[in-house]
């Protein structure tokens, strides 16, 4: 596979574009929001005699608003026409919307202001679905995980950067003045940038567009439904702004009752948590192998629950201070614990929610791609009005914000445990992640020619107990494996083969009906589109050398005739888990570089079993 850095996309114009424009898109959005609200927050008598609290609320609820009225055909108008054509449209309105912002600012007009928050809040409805949608047509599936990866990482850089310049600007004499000026420029920046995006055609043309949101909505929830891992990865996005925004939301009253910090403290903490999300979303490139990695999702919702739970015990019982800079904060005792608890919490975020969006786009059909991202922005406000009604009924019953926290880790826990039960992938690509990596370097050639979509015959030879392990970690798919029907009923291990939907085949001499429902099995699910996986040599080596190919194979494709990959192992016949009689094996080779190749796809009809070991043979080359 082709290594490439993925901060070369930056410099690429089917990347660099976008990426520029989301970047001051939500640069803008926040640098605005967060004026907007601490002028309410210090000065609200200047702008109305509502309460202060009152008007910081009502500001959080007009932004979220239009993500519930209108996404529905946000996701529609993006499937329908060309994404960058689309953006250009956007992001010219976002001119004018900051207009009316700075006219706001300058007289001091709420009605102005909430109006621009709304229409900010509009313009992120309508740019949302468009924003996932067009990676998919610009990158090639090895590069979608780090261009995810890219535009989160940015995304929560905005937020903070937009956070500190809104209160920097905000602070100073004629703050109100600057804020206009910037958000008007960096609107106008924003547009000149939209204007170097290539050409996105459209993923459904002829899209007959429903007006009704709430029956659009319903039913592009009952399109991501009929898949399973798609409709729970929804599900999982949501979750994880419920849990950002009961974390985000308590940071200013938790940094001054229970640090004893003043606002730069709580700028801090954002700080931590921006860049640690930040930091995830740019390893999970290369702790995923350049592949969409759901196995590192399980592993993001560890890190939110443990550290989510160590903070609480690090949070002191009482404040000694009050009134703290953030290095007058830090050089308290326990000060350095809870940093890390936050950046890590962080840290664990972007390795939970990149996977989850890279794999909506490849496993959502792409002409409904931008809707079902629509429905999932709906899907996010209501969970982070849920998490706000939550965090007040927590709060009214007398518990603190380090409680809140804890209850919000363990509740963390116990929702990734559901969702795992439900669809075990998640978790068996966890397993399967930690155990390959940690045992093998695992280098890769030819993966791509496994097909994306649609059925096909993976042909490999056999060299130890964990080469299905293997072929897993380097495949973006399921697979199912044919495995000899002993092992599969191995006591314990059973739940585990029949979670990973493994196929039980025997000799014809030993269980012929083993033998014919496995063949039954192998014809279903290639029917079905899925890939199998099957091992023709009957048994692992012994000496590194690739057996003949049992006939087998002719059976498969005579009934389901289907393209055939084949693949090629080679460095694990001397591993631990390989049958090697000849030489002791020393600690060493617990550690071996394995390679695995992957060949062109072979037509059925040319796919004979000499064939298909010939290729194999070919791949492996040398090596054993």
């Amino acid at each position: 596979m082709e290594n490439k850095n993925q901060f070369r996309l930056l410099f690429e114009r089917r990347f660099g574009p976008f990426f520029l424009t989301q970047f001051l898109g939500a640069f803008n959005d926040n640098l605005y929001k967060n004026a907007l609200v601490i002028l309410v927050a210090y000065h609200a008598t200047t702008y109305s005699t509502l309460d202060a609290n009152l008007l910081t609320n009502a500001a959080a609820g007009i932004f979220i608003l239009p993500f519930l009225l209108f996404s529905a055909s946000a996701g529609q108008i993006a499937d329908k026409f060309d994404k960058s054509a689309i953006i250009r449209i956007i992001k010219a309105i976002e001119i004018g919307i900051m207009l009316i912002a700075g006219a706001g600012l300058l007289l001091q007009s709420l009605p102005l202001l909430f109006s621009a928050l709304f229409l900010l809040g509009l313009h992120s409805t309508f740019f949302g679905p468009v924003k996932y949608a067009i990676l998919p047509q610009a990158l090639t599936p090895a590069e979608l995980i780090g261009g995810n990866g890219l535009v989160e990482m940015g995304t929560f850089v905005a937020i903070l950067v937009g956070t500190l310049v809104a209160g920097v600007l905000v602070a100073l004499d004629g703050g109100t003045a600057w804020v206009s000026a910037l958000i008007l420029v960096i609107g106008v920046l924003g547009f000149l940038a939209s204007l170097a995006i290539p050409k996105a055609p459209a993923a459904a043309a002829s899209l007959a567009f429903d007006w009704n949101a709430l029956r659009e909505t319903w039913s592009n929830l009952k399109f991501a439904k009929q898949n399973r891992t798609v409709f729970l990865s929804l599900l999982g996005i949501s979750w994880f702004w419920f849990y950002g925004l009961l974390f985000l939301s308590q940071f200013p009253v938790y940094s001054r009752l229970d640090l004893g910090g003043n606002e730069h403290v709580v700028t801090l903490l954002l700080a931590l948590f921006s860049v640690g999300v930040a930091a995830g979303s740019l390893l999970c490139e290369r702790l995923s192998g350049h592949k969409v990695e759901i196995g590192l999702v399980p592993f993001g919702s560890i890190g939110l629950s443990v550290f989510a739970v160590d903070l609480f015990f690090a949070t002191p019982g009482a404040v000694a201070h009050t009134d703290l800079g953030a290095w007058q904060f830090l050089m308290q005792p326990g000060a350095w614990r809870i940093a890390l608890d936050l950046f890590l919490i962080g840290l664990f975020g972007g390795f939970y929610i990149v996977p989850l969006y890279a794999l909506i786009q490849t496993r959502c059909a792409p002409s409904h791609r931008a809707r079902v991202i629509a429905a999932n922005n709906i899907l996010n406000a209501l969970f982070m009005i849920v998490a706000s009604g939550f965090a007040w009924l927590v709060l009214s019953s007398g518990f603190t914000i380090p409680q809140l926290l804890l209850m919000t880790g363990i509740l963390n826990a116990a929702v990734a445990l559901y969702i795992y039960t439900l669809v075990p992938e998640f978790l068996l690509r966890f397993i399967d992640w930690m155990l390959v990596h940690s045992i093998y370097r695992l280098k890769t050639t030819g993966v791509d020619n496994i097909p994306e979509e649609g059925a096909a015959l993976l042909v490999c030879n056999h060299q130890s107990l964990a080469d299905a392990l293997v072929v897993t970690a380097a495949c973006r798919r399921p697979i199912r494996f044919v495995m000899y029907y002993a092992i599969f009923n191995v006591p314990g291990l059973r739940f585990l083969f029949r979670s990973m939907k493994a196929i039980p085949i025997a000799g014809a001499k030993e269980a012929s009906e083993v033998l014919d429902q496995a063949y039954d099995e192998i014809a279903a699910a290639l029917e079905d589109g899925q890939l199998v996986c099957i091992f023709p040599e009957g048994g692992l080596t012994r000496d590194g050398e690739i057996g003949p190919f049992r006939p087998g194979m002719s059976r498969i494709l005579e009934r389901t005739p289907v393209p055939v990959i084949p693949i090629s192992l080679s460095g694990l016949w001397k591993s631990i888990f390989a049958r090697n009689r000849q030489v002791s094996i020393p600690f060493a080779r617990l550690f071996p570089t394995v390679r695995l190749n992957v060949g062109n796809p072979v037509a059925p009809a040319s796919a004979t079993p000499d064939a298909i070991r010939a290729a194999v043979m070919a791949l492996q080359g040398d090596r054993r």
